[in-house]
């Protein structure tokens, strides 16, 4: 364990105060840390998970993987994708560090720059506030390049996306609504308190005004997956355990060979990357609920009270695939089923008010790392679009792929930077 605590909050380097910027310098108050009257436990535990349960705690931002990918999954979810204004490289360079200062001081538990207050009158504050006397709340603020922002005529970065950044396909039953979809950039900030993950999100999206906008945004409750094998397994809006084979986040093995990119995989600026398909999947939940719990088993391929599979009696026992209906949500998903193909989930659970019909707008908004979406995501897919029992039951209408690169090493690095040197 290490501790962080309000005495130690200098101004990371590069990143010139407000009152410097405006000749008030050392006037007024430095804003301490988020959390009152002590110390901010944060836990270690190498590059890939943090497993403490103490939603206090602070997740370490530096590391050779990006938090909030392997780490243990919070309760919480703002999900924010951004265009970029700009057309000027050097103002997008400039923005990725300011956002990586700002983001290193919010995963710790501290506010934006001098602060929410005691700063000039005359000034709007660094930071909006609302997070003040508020935990860290594991926060991870975790960054990706969407194929956008490596267009022609743009930053100069056409010959620098990697093969693997594809264009998603059009999968049969999709109904994406472009005003959802794509983005030049994304932040995925995940903690346990959702206050804390929004403050972070409008944070960033205050820094970057001008340079950026968002595009689209989508708060997350109820994780739906989990990264800690050990702890309950999450359950989803239809009520059946998700993510039981989940990657867990300790596994380094698997990690480096389904999550992580490898030197091998011709992207240098990737290498301890991974690659991010977004998709928000709308549950037709009404429907669902007036279905008989035999079907509902029938369709995912397992018990809905313990999760065991078709024919076992416990959740995690080995499933027996043939014994599943081969349109089972399960048998079809299974890597056995898809050449091996395996993901690392970390999905939450949505609702956003109705749909003007008298329908709850409910479901999942589903996030899936992997070290190369053309041989994971892609053909999973399109097996479950082709053939899965579920799919009368949802249907996408919102989908994202981006590029997550490498952990940001040290106060000196920055995200992307590999990418623009």
């Amino acid at each position: 364990m290490t501790e962080q605590t309000g005495e130690n909050q200098q101004e990371p380097a590069g990143a010139p105060s407000r009152r410097a910027l405006l000749g008030w310098g050392g006037a007024g108050l430095a804003l301490g840390a988020a959390v009152a009257g002590g110390a901010v436990a944060a836990v270690r535990s190498g590059d890939t998970a943090v497993t403490a349960a103490d939603s206090g705690a602070a997740v370490p931002f530096h590391g050779a993987h990006q938090a909030g990918i392997a780490t243990a999954v919070q309760d919480r979810l703002h999900f924010a994708a951004f265009d970029v204004t700009t057309k000027d490289r050097a103002e997008l360079v400039a923005l990725l560090k300011e956002w990586t200062r700002a983001a290193e001081r919010m995963t710790a538990g501290h506010a934006v720059g001098d602060g929410a207050y005691g700063g000039p009158a005359e000034a709007p504050p660094d930071d909006t506030g609302e997070a003040l006397g508020l935990k860290p709340s594991r926060l991870t603020l975790t960054i990706g390049f969407g194929p956008s922002l490596f267009a022609k005529g743009r930053f100069g970065l056409e010959d620098r996306r990697p093969d693997a950044l594809v264009e998603l396909p059009k999968f049969p039953g999709d109904n994406l609504d472009r005003a959802r979809s794509g983005g030049d950039l994304c932040v995925q900030a995940c903690a346990d308190d959702p206050q804390v993950a929004v403050h972070a999100i409008r944070n960033l999206a205050r820094i970057g005004m001008g340079r950026t906008a968002i595009r689209w945004s989508q708060l997350g409750f109820g994780k739906t997956s989990s990264t800690t094998p050990d702890a309950q397994t999450p359950r989803n809006m239809m009520g059946f355990k998700d993510g039981t084979r989940n990657i867990s986040g300790t596994d380094t093995a698997a990690l480096d060979q389904h999550v992580w990119v490898g030197e091998k995989d011709r992207a240098d600026w990737m290498t301890g990357g991974s690659y991010l398909v977004a998709r928000r999947i709308r549950m037709h939940i009404e429907t669902w609920d007036r279905t008989g719990l035999q079907e509902q088993e029938d369709v995912f391929g397992r018990d809905k009270g313990e999760g065991a599979p078709v024919g076992r009696a416990k959740e995690r026992d080995e499933p027996f695939l043939k014994a599943m209906l081969p349109t089972a949500h399960v048998r079809l998903a299974h890597p056995d089923t898809n050449d091996g193909a395996t993901i690392l989930r970390r999905g939450y659970s949505f609702t956003d008010g109705t749909d003007g019909l008298g329908r709850l707008d409910a479901g999942l908004f589903f996030l899936a790392y992997q070290r190369d979406t053309r041989t994971a995501f892609v053909p999973l897919q399109r097996r479950l679009a082709a053939h899965d029992a579920l799919n009368e039951y949802i249907q996408h209408v919102g989908s994202a792929h981006f590029a997550v690169p490498p952990g940001v090493r040290d106060k000196d690095d920055w995200w992307g930077r590999a990418l623009f040197s």
